[in-house]
């Protein structure tokens, strides 16, 4: 089933349709924002001479920052309005740059993975746990990275029932207009108010990613398909695979997405 129909039968949020109106908003401030967060994850100040893999690029933002900081980069999305916002992004900051390839592709069709090659960092924020099938996402990504490379990538973090609870918000919201507005409505003061108002009073109005407050609740209350994985379960995963834990942020008690930085050991 292809993208627009899985949107169109429910089975989808449109991710693409959100990073469009949040890509209107990206400035300096924003893109730096992103690259401060990247590069301390991954404990480099600069990507020069290496080779860079955004799966599912989203803004193209990531995308951006690591080619700010000296990477060659490969972007590709899923969702054919994320491909375009990368694209406006290349054209606005990188235009006519052959150091910067971007493509419309799944990272669950194999025969797409295994045309792409190998990479020093495969990044995959927030993309994983909405594929439909997150596990074999992410063994569809182990080929991808280079002995001694590095994989980021950001799961949400399994609360048990709570998790459950999101999976039907998120269900009811891409069901209709009518469920979109009483969920937006219902979960606004708490997604939106109390973190407005928090983040104000602390001067933290840009969240550490780039992203706007607004956009971030429209991307959860809507981010359908939704799986979760405990941080052992992720670890043990790309541990069998010849990964080694680099450096975990995790968000245990809260609905976040715990982040994970392994470097490739082994070709198994």
């Amino acid at each position: 089933m292809t993208h627009n129909k899985e949107i169109k039968n429910k089975l989808r949020f449109s991710f693409g349709a959100n990073w469009l109106k949040f890509s209107k908003h990206i400035n300096e401030h924003t893109i730096e924002t992103a690259k401060k967060s990247l590069v301390e994850m991954i404990s480099e100040n600069s990507l020069q001479g290496k080779s860079v893999l955004d799966i599912g690029s989203g803004s193209g933002l990531f995308s951006l920052s690591a080619r700010r900081l000296g990477a060659k980069v490969y972007s590709f999305d899923y969702d054919p309005k994320s491909v375009m916002c990368t694209k406006d992004l290349r054209k606005k900051y990188y235009p006519d740059n052959d150091n910067w390839k971007i493509e419309e592709g799944s990272v669950l069709d194999k025969k797409y993975i295994n045309s792409l090659g190998t990479f020093d960092l495969v990044y995959s924020w927030g993309v994983l746990h909405h594929t439909g099938n997150m596990f074999q996402a992410f063994e569809n990504c182990v080929p991808l990275v280079k002995k001694k490379g590095l994989l980021f990538i950001s799961i949400y973090n399994d609360q048990g029932w709570i998790s459950k609870y999101w999976k039907i918000v998120k269900k009811i919201y891409n069901k209709n207009f009518l469920g979109k507005i009483i969920i937006i409505i219902f979960h606004f003061p708490y997604l939106y108010l109390l973190r407005y108002l928090v983040r104000i009073l602390t001067g933290r109005l840009i969240l550490d990613r780039g992203m706007s407050l607004w956009h971030d609740m429209i991307d959860w209350l809507g981010g359908y398909p939704f799986e979760v994985a405990k941080p052992e379960e992720i670890f043990q995963f790309y541990k069998k695979r010849g990964f080694s834990l680099v450096k975990i942020k995790t968000y245990l008690g809260r609905h976040g997405c715990n982040e994970f930085v392994f470097e490739k050991l082994n070709e198994l």
